[in-house]
């Protein structure tokens, strides 16, 4: 069981914070480089709709895992980083919702009504909340690995 939880846990992080990583260092600059805001903002917009859709699954069975494996072992018995990580884990989940139902709803308007000012600002959100939320997902991989 323990074993399942730890590869659904990986699992999980890497479906999340690789395609952050994908998304703001290859996806966006690229769309930047190559297409005018009527093209890269309905692509960005579409591809983000999708890897949502691997986000919020992602997110519960981060959820889930950990604290089977927290409760596992007992609160007052896990080590700090296993602590560190769902303090870290919970205000990464609450960012992401932040980013979902602000700036990523916003930008789905704006690309509708082709507001394209709108939509890059939107886009600009987006891009620094998911950079706040990948350092904030290295921290807690960081904690659990050298603060066992």
């Amino acid at each position: 069981m323990n074993a399942l939880m730890k590869f659904l846990h990986v699992a999980a992080a890497i479906a999340w914070l690789g395609g952050v990583s994908f998304m703001l260092f290859a996806l966006r600059p690229s769309a930047t480089e190559l297409l005018a805001p009527p093209q890269r903002l309905p692509l960005i917009a579409q591809v983000l709709r999708r890897f949502f859709l691997l986000v919020w699954p992602s997110i519960g069975i981060l959820l889930i895992s950990g604290l089977v494996m927290l409760l596992g072992v007992g609160m007052k018995n896990a080590p700090i980083g296993w602590h560190l990580m769902l303090g870290l884990g919970l205000l990464m989940f609450a960012l992401f919702g932040h980013l979902f139902f602000g700036p990523f709803r916003r930008l789905k308007q704006a690309v509708q009504v082709a507001d394209w000012a709108e939509g890059g600002r939107r886009m600009g959100q987006i891009a620094t909340l998911a950079t706040i939320n990948l350092a904030l997902g290295l921290i807690a991989i960081a904690a659990v690995i050298f603060l066992i």
